[in-house]
């Protein structure tokens, strides 16, 4: 995207306008209380974190959109200097709490930057979303998306969060006996809190600043900050380590953690070989055979029984961010001519268009046949008053065979014409001094 127009959760001077998908740290990096390089638009949920999160911003820089609305931007063409009209929609990423993807249309192209983004099947918001993005695209082609690469990669299968939910429900239920820590962002998985509280019948602990967040979501009833009122706790995932589980269970009373997440499925990065499969993974993280010709890709879904990192900790795979089967269907949805990767820290990076080109426009089998025979049409009609490589080299070929046939015969009508001088007694001079060789060892004149 031209950056002198319009900057995505990115934070430098330049562009006339920005953009904020969310509000996790991740896509805020350089904005500040001090911000005042322009305008900064943001969904109405994360401008009213906004100042919770940088206490003395300038709130007349908020522009808030409406999710599922056509906007238009007047900006200034950085090429020509002329007025120009960026349009623009956001669309519900189903990330966390006031999350967006952002579809772009003007001189640049069409362009969409989805941020952080879950769009899994039996979502019923997700499937609104879906049908509202094919809406707004329509009949445009996509040029570029700008996708969240979390996990594009095939060693990623894990449930949705409604079954991932239901395994931490069951964990917690079955230690009735214990104090349970679960570790969270200071944004996101609130639905998760809430499926909990509402499935145990319990109140759960959060600390203060998370508290605000939940009486915004409405969901006052189901959170406290009471500890002597509930078991369990969530608490800010930097507190959540192995050293405070063991001093609880030492000192307090049994206490388990349980970790919410994708990443903690990785044992280690994968080798770089060509097959990712072969890397060195935990036993609920499935292998899937891919290869990078493949366009079809069959998640496992089995979620299998709760797996432990520690004696005092669980660890199940309740994702925010889009699994690779689900990056696929995203991907079939848009049919963008080009992908370009958001993230570039995830612990097994690959590129996008590395497992995901043949699903882009122009990049599939029988379009890039296609296109290569369009090209050799070209090429024959661009070099049609030229002789084609294969019969020039047919005819040096030619040509050389002749000219030694005539090298050959005149040797030969020399020999005899010397034999005919010896009978008549003529003198002969040596004649092997004027004989010499090609490059080829054949004897010419």
């Amino acid at each position: 995207m031209d950056e002198a127009l319009i900057s995505v959760d990115r934070w430098v001077k330049g562009s006339q306008a920005y953009f904020l998908t969310h509000l996790h740290a991740d896509h805020t990096k350089g904005l500040s209380s001090m911000w005042s390089h322009g305008p900064l638009y943001c969904s109405s949920f994360t401008a009213d974190l906004i100042p919770l999160k940088f206490s003395d911003f300038d709130l007349s820089l908020l522009h808030v959109f409406e999710i599922g609305t056509w906007q238009t931007l007047n900006l200034i063409s950085r090429s020509s200097g002329a007025p120009t009209a960026v349009e623009f929609i956001a669309i519900d990423a189903c990330h966390c709490p006031g999350s967006v993807m952002l579809l772009f249309r003007g001189e640049f192209g069409c362009m969409l930057y989805t941020g952080d983004f879950r769009w899994e099947v039996g979502c019923e918001r997700a499937a609104k979303a879906k049908e509202m993005l094919a809406g707004a695209i329509k009949d445009d082609k996509v040029d570029v998306v700008y996708l969240d690469n979390t996990y594009c990669n095939p060693i990623y299968d894990f449930p949705n969060r409604q079954v991932a939910a239901q395994q931490i429900i069951d964990i917690i239920a079955s230690h009735p006996d214990h104090d349970v820590i679960i570790g969270i962002n200071t944004l996101g998985k609130e639905d998760l809190l809430v499926q909990i509280s509402e499935a145990l019948k319990i109140k759960i602990w959060v600390w203060p600043e998370r508290m605000w967040t939940m009486d915004l979501l409405g969901f006052y009833d189901n959170f406290t900050i009471n500890t002597s009122i509930t078991r369990v706790r969530a608490v800010p995932q930097y507190s959540f380590n192995v050293e405070t589980l063991e001093e609880l269970n030492r000192i307090k009373c049994p206490t388990i953690g349980i970790m919410p997440s994708g990443l903690p499925w990785v044992k280690k990065s994968p080798p770089k070989t060509k097959s990712i499969s072969r890397a060195h993974l935990t036993a609920r993280c499935k292998k899937a055979e891919w290869s990078e010709d493949d366009d079809e890709y069959e998640p496992m879904g089995d979620i299998g029984p709760p797996e432990k990192l520690h004696k005092y900790i669980f660890t199940v795979p309740y994702s925010d961010h889009s699994n690779f089967a689900e990056i696929m269907d995203f991907v079939k949805l848009i049919r963008p001519k080009n992908l370009k990767g958001i993230v570039s820290s995830s612990s097994c990076y690959i590129e996008p268009m590395y497992y995901l080109r043949l699903l882009c426009q122009g990049n599939r089998p029988s379009e890039v046949l296609n296109s290569k025979l369009k090209r050799k049409a070209r090429a024959t009609v661009a070099g049609s008053n030229k002789k084609p490589s294969g019969s020039y080299n047919a005819e040096l070929v030619r040509k050389r065979s002749m000219t030694l046939k005539a090298r050959l015969k005149r040797i030969r009508l020399s020999k005899h014409s010397i034999l005919r001088k010896v009978r008549k007694g003529a003198k002969i001079p040596d004649i092997s001094a004027d004989l010499k060789t090609d490059s080829d060892g054949n004897q010419v004149e």
